[in-house]
């Protein structure tokens, strides 16, 4: 243990004296550079372990690796505004569709109503000309049913004056002839057979 202390002791005195050294020259401040290993500062180990890095990965195709992502995000990326511009492309076509659609649509909408149009009109005509001979027809029957009532009036009235002569024509008969006028005319009857 003594061995280890005096070598403590020693080793702070080496320090000591590297820092009263670092005071003495001129006034100025001068660090010691460390050392890594007791070899060479630890910038050069550092920039020498980049360069071995950066040699160890272009020698196992890093770069390529990079690149060749790069190209395939890119031929992706390519393939995507490919399909987008098919896509595109099929809209437009879609759209023109639907448009010349929806103008034939308009247009047979237009067809249909100038259709029905002339439909109503010819409806209405028709209507009219129906009109016009079911009134003539009706007409027609109350005339017939007027002449009919007269016809059976005068029949009526005839047949009244018939049966009125004829009763006159008795009462006259019975009061102006006898029974000698009677045998007369039977007998002129009887003789123009």
């Amino acid at each position: 243990m003594a061995e280890t202390n005096a070598a403590v002791q020693q080793g702070l005195a080496h320090e000591g004296a590297e820092v009263t050294g670092a005071e003495t020259h001129a006034g100025t401040e001068h660090h010691a550079e460390p050392l890594l290993l007791g070899f060479a500062p630890p910038v050069s180990i550092v920039s020498a372990s980049m360069l071995v890095l950066i040699a160890i990965l272009v020698w196992k195709g890093v770069p390529k690796l990079l690149a060749g992502g790069l190209d395939a995000k890119i031929a992706e990326i390519k393939a995507q505004l490919e399909e987008a511009k098919t896509l595109r492309a099929e809209a437009e076509a879609l759209r023109k569709e639907y448009a010349d659609k929806i103008a034939g649509a308009e247009k047979d909408a237009v067809a249909m109503l100038d259709h029905a149009r002339h439909e109503a009109e010819a409806i209405v005509a028709k209507a009219q000309v129906d009109a016009t001979e079911t009134v003539a027809r009706r007409e027609k029957m109350a005339q017939d049913k007027i002449g009919a009532a007269e016809l059976t009036a005068i029949t009526q009235l005839r047949n009244q004056a018939a049966t009125a002569a004829a009763a006159a024509a008795r009462t006259l008969i019975a009061a102006n002839h006898s029974a000698a006028a009677d045998k007369a005319l039977v007998d002129q009857a009887i003789a123009g057979i």
